[in-house]
């Protein structure tokens, strides 16, 4: 449905390129309200405007934060035209309509890099960048935008020139996608601007909201090193409960997500126990009791789970707690503890014990890059196909590399992961070579005196070489799983065929970064 502009309100920071604007309003026999210095402007250009104050009966006031928040502003915005109550309302309190709202935004990612991001605690920077948060302008954006079946937004002077062509060429007449499309940038605007604001003070604070109700506020003692700041926001008492030990910090936080990822993933497994070291698995197994699978996990690096964090996907019991006890960890989450296990547990004050309530999401995973942030789907999933390229899987082989190619994903790129009987033997992560992991994975292997006779290996990227399935077979791995998709993925294949191993192509890559 097309609509006639007959009126508009115009309130900028930035006068840069409003001239020919104002003057085609005025050419179009559109009204024109306005205040502040923008009135001053639009009459320093010979054109008329009546004033918003003028309108209200109320001055700008409180230093101009305060100049159109008012209800005779508003009413004309929001009033829906198909609305009889709402035109009825217009007429009672002598509310105009405004067809074309015209507003950009205070500058106020342009003065927070005129202060380099001053620290919080005040200031003359800090008090002019407080200034700049604009309050009437995303106000008016927004209602316009809500109103866009009657109402046309103009929320940048990038969108003049579109506005131009409005007046001039269609008769100041819009039609229902062009209003829509204005209200869906000038959302995206204010959304960019609303997060703008949100990184600043996020910069300048130390503040996040963790696990106690009562106690909303639980500062992180610094970041990755102590220099740096850091601050938690979410709502981490929904997923856990901490029933011990001392405030979690960064790097904890940055673990324990890790570990508990992992774990997760083997919700139909048998029990799990997994070791993260730097986010990385160090060790992780699975058996038929969860004493078994700690074991297990610890063996396969013995070394580098020397102030761990733990995860597992059962209930942690006396037995297996007495045996966690004998090294140094930072944390343990688990679905639950008994009461001899938190007993056990218990006996180092710095100890953490996290109790699970549910699971992590796994919708989306966020990350600060350059000057924005990007956003992407967790990676969900094992493979996408299951194609035998070589010789067929056995039954326990094929269990390995589906085991395998779970913890391989959670390894950081390039990464190899050595599996045998479910238990995580070798592994290579965040080499700047795949030769050069899967040699780091065999030397691991080896170091802990794993004999690869019948392992399997899974790469989270595929093979542009067959040098990785020669070293394997050289060390006895007898398959391999690896994503396929390589120019050259037949001379990996050929090499399985002619060496009796399996390759298992699943079409799945799994880079992490």
């Amino acid at each position: 449905m097309r609509k006639k502009i007959q009126s508009a309100l115009i309130s900028v920071f930035n006068k840069e390129g409003l001239e020919n604007i104002v003057s085609q309003l005025h050419q179009s026999g559109i009204t024109i309200y306005s205040t502040g210095g923008t009135q001053k402007f639009i009459e320093g250009q010979g054109v008329p405007c009546k004033t918003v104050e003028g309108l209200t009966d109320y001055p700008s006031i409180l230093g101009g934060r305060v100049k159109t928040l008012h209800p005779k502003v508003f009413g004309g915005i929001l009033a829906r035209r198909e609305n009889p109550q709402d035109i009825e309302q217009l007429k009672q309190y002598a509310i105009p309509e405004i067809d074309v709202v015209i507003v950009d935004l205070y500058p106020f990612e342009e003065t927070v890099a005129k202060y380099h991001f001053p620290s919080s605690g005040g200031g003359q920077g800090e008090a002019e960048i407080i200034e700049k948060i604009d309050i009437g302008g995303v106000s008016l954006i927004r209602a316009a935008g809500k109103n866009y079946k009657d109402v046309l937004v103009i929320s940048s002077k990038e969108q003049y020139g579109d506005l131009e062509k409005i007046l001039t060429e269609n008769n100041a007449e819009t039609s229902l996608e062009e209003r829509r499309s204005f209200a869906s940038f000038a959302f995206e605007l204010c959304a960019h601007y609303d997060v703008a604001i949100a990184d600043y003070f996020t910069q300048n604070e130390t503040k996040h909201y963790f696990l106690s109700s009562a106690t909303p506020e639980y500062p992180l003692r610094y970041g990755e090193n102590p220099h740096q700041q850091a601050a938690f926001f979410g709502k981490i008492h929904e997923i856990f409960e901490q029933l011990h030990g001392k405030t979690l910090s960064y790097n904890n936080l940055v673990d324990v997500d890790a570990a508990v990822r992992l774990v997760q993933e083997f919700e139909n497994d048998e029990k799990v126990f997994a070791v993260i070291k730097h986010t990385n698995p160090c060790g992780i197994a699975s058996r038929k009791t969860l004493k078994e699978a700690w074991d297990a996990a610890l063996a396969g690096d013995s070394e580098s789970a020397f102030g761990g964090v733990l995860a597992c996907n059962a209930v942690v019991d006396k037995e297996t707690a007495e045996a966690v006890s004998e090294i140094f960890f930072e944390i343990l989450a688990a679905q639950d503890f008994s009461p001899e296990a938190i007993e056990i547990l218990s006996k180092k004050k710095n100890r953490i014990l996290l109790k699970q309530l549910k699971p992590l999401p796994t919708d989306a995973l966020f990350k600060r890059v350059i000057n924005g942030v990007l956003v992407q789907n967790t990676d969900n999933g094992n493979y996408a196909e299951w194609t035998e390229s070589a010789r067929p899987s056995t039954e326990a082989e094929k269990a390995d590399l589906v085991f395998a190619n779970i913890v391989c994903k959670h390894l950081k790129s390039n990464a190899i992961a050595l599996v045998k009987n479910k238990q995580l033997v070798g592994k290579g992560a965040g080499q700047t070579s795949r030769v050069d992991a899967l040699r780091h994975a065999i030397e691991k292997a080896g170091q802990f005196h794993f004999d690869l006779r019948g392992a399997v290996m899974a790469s989270d990227a595929f093979f542009p070489f067959d040098d990785c399935v020669t070293i394997a077979h050289e060390a006895g791995i007898t398959a391999v799983i690896q994503p396929g998709g390589s120019v050259r993925d037949k001379d990996s294949v050929a090499f399985c065929q002619q060496h009796n191993m399996a390759m298992v192509i699943t079409g799945m890559r799994h880079f992490k970064h």
